[in-house]
């Protein structure tokens, strides 16, 4: 078993070295930028910047991408769920993989019927 994971951990062990080389090379041998007041201030198409320069984004933008991911994660989850589901039949383990695939579905439609009744995707 632990024989099967060696190439992965090779892999990632090489990943993980390749990163922090190209990060250490990239800061010495990179241009080295000196900031200034002028290079820190917000650039809106050539014209000095109104107002603040950070603006507030409404919690509503935060919660409806967190929503989608949501959602979306789930899709991404059904999917090989869907494909492989004949092959755990055909080995005897469809009643067990389609009640861990119930539990999961109702778990996210209890959260679609809370989003819903919180009116979570309301704008006003």
């Amino acid at each position: 078993m632990m024989s099967q994971l060696i190439p992965v951990f090779t892999l990632a062990g090489f990943v993980i070295i390749f990163g922090i080389a190209l990060v250490i090379v990239a800061g010495l041998f990179g241009p080295k930028t000196k900031y200034s007041k002028m290079k820190s201030m917000s650039y809106e198409c050539g014209l000095v910047g109104e107002g603040p320069e950070t603006t507030k984004i409404p919690v509503k933008f935060y919660l409806t991408a967190i929503l989608f991911i949501l959602f979306d994660i789930e899709i991404i989850f059904m999917y090989p769920w869907a494909l492989a589901y004949s092959d755990f039949i055909e080995a005897g383990h469809g009643i067990y993989i389609f009640s861990a695939m119930a539990v999961f579905l109702a778990v996210f439609t209890f959260g679609l019927f809370w989003e819903i009744r919180s009116r979570a995707l309301e704008w006003e």
